[in-house]
Parts: C-alpha cells; structure tokens; sequence
C-alpha cells in the first residue's frame, strides 16, 4: 500500500539461498505497491550481537557492578546507546511492518538475529515496567515472521516428531514481540526447502509474493496461549 513503511531484518548468509530469495520478492512486491522498504541484512552489516558495556557510549550509572538492562535503559533516556543500536531503532521506530526472514535454528533465531532483538529492542524504546505486551511501545506497528525450517511440515503437527510449530513461535512472537506491543502478523513458514524440488521452492517463493498482495487487509492473530497450545 502507497505510503506505507517496511523494515526486513533479514538474518541469512547467502544471497542466493531460498531465505535471499524470499526477502528479494518481498522488497519486489512491497515496493511495487508504492511502500517505502528498508532491509537491515545482518551477516552484511557483520551486526554485533553481544549485549556488552560497548553498548553504553560515555559513563554507566553503576561502575561497580554492571547490569546491561539497567545501564541500556539509563543510556537510552540520556541518549548515549551505541550508534548500531539507535541506527536499528530508527528503522524500526519509522516502519508501520518489520518482517523477519530467517532460517529455523534449534527451534529459533540464528544469533545473529537474537542479538539484534537482544540489543535494539532495549526497555524505554520497545517497553516499560509498565508497558509492555498489549501497552509496549510498539503497540502500533505489524509484525511477520517469515521463516525457512529443516524438517517437514508432517513432523511440525501436533502428533509430529517437533510437535506443533505454534509451540516454537511461542517464545518469538509472543515472549519477545507481542512483548514489545507489536500485532502479529500470520507466520509465513517455508517448510523444509533443503528437500524440496525446485518447482515447490520456486512455489513456496510465489506463494509468499502473492500473499503479500494482500497483506494490508490481513487482521493480526490472537496472540494469546490458546493460539499456540489450544485450549
């Protein structure tokens, strides 16, 4: 939709790879819709995952004793997070959907993408006590997770070897954005690609363009446990 902002944080190393694929035609079709996109692709900006005291720029509040929460929080406020740091939350602040594309790793992010959750989404810019979940900040902005997995959709059921894949989107959508505020956006999982043909990974990246068609018009989840563990 015209007027409307993207930002793709995008956690793959290989442009080439079904995950560069699928962020290649998001920014095709977001773009050709007339929106404004940003991609942060982390592997290329070699984006610093660990929480350290680097990112306070000038003195802690505690010297003694280093809590990284307390010390984000109080550089926030007084403006003196690392520049790596704001140049994220900027993005993130000016996008009305961030859409994370990335492989399944052990039933979660790759580091590199857990650091940027680690270190952008920092109390006072994504939440508060109190201020979070339904009140975080956030709480006007979309949010999607479009990601690849390893196994098959079979064995992501509930009867399956992994169990259902709502239960690993627990922690991601729920626990981290939802958290922050953010209206979740139905997951876009591409299963098993490694031992797809190539006609049903060509699918799987056509299917993706053509939902996002429509994704303006797409009502956000009930993201509540009953969603991801059923009644």
């Amino acid at each position: 939709m015209a007027g409307k902002k993207v930002l793709i944080v995008y956690a793959h190393q290989e442009p080439r790879s079904i995950n560069g694929s699928l962020k290649k035609v998001a920014v095709e079709e977001l773009s050709r819709q007339g929106c404004t996109i940003t991609v942060s692709d982390l592997y290329a900006m070699d984006f610093e995952p660990r929480a350290t005291r680097k990112d306070v720029i000038g003195a802690l509040s505690n010297p003694e004793f280093f809590n990284y929460g307390v010390e984000v929080y109080e550089a926030f406020k007084k403006r003196s997070l690392a520049s790596d740091i704001t140049d994220e939350q900027k993005k993130v602040q000016e996008a009305d959907l961030v859409i994370f594309q990335f492989p399944l790793y052990w039933f979660g992010m790759p580091a590199i993408l857990k650091g940027w959750m680690d270190r952008v989404l920092c109390q006072g810019f994504a939440f508060d006590i109190p201020g979070f979940y339904d009140s975080g900040f956030l709480k006007n902005k979309l949010a999607l997770l479009s990601l690849t997995t390893g196994s098959t959709a079979e064995m992501y059921t509930r009867t399956g070897v992994s169990g259902d894949f709502r239960y690993f989107l627990w922690p991601l959508q729920h626990g981290a954005l939802h958290f922050c505020g953010f209206k979740i956006l139905a997951p876009q999982i591409s299963f098993a690609p490694e031992i797809a043909s190539e006609e049903e990974r060509k699918a799987m990246v056509a299917s993706w363009a053509q939902r996002l068609k429509t994704i303006w018009e797409e009502e956000p989840i009930d993201c509540t446990p009953p969603w991801y563990f059923g009644q």
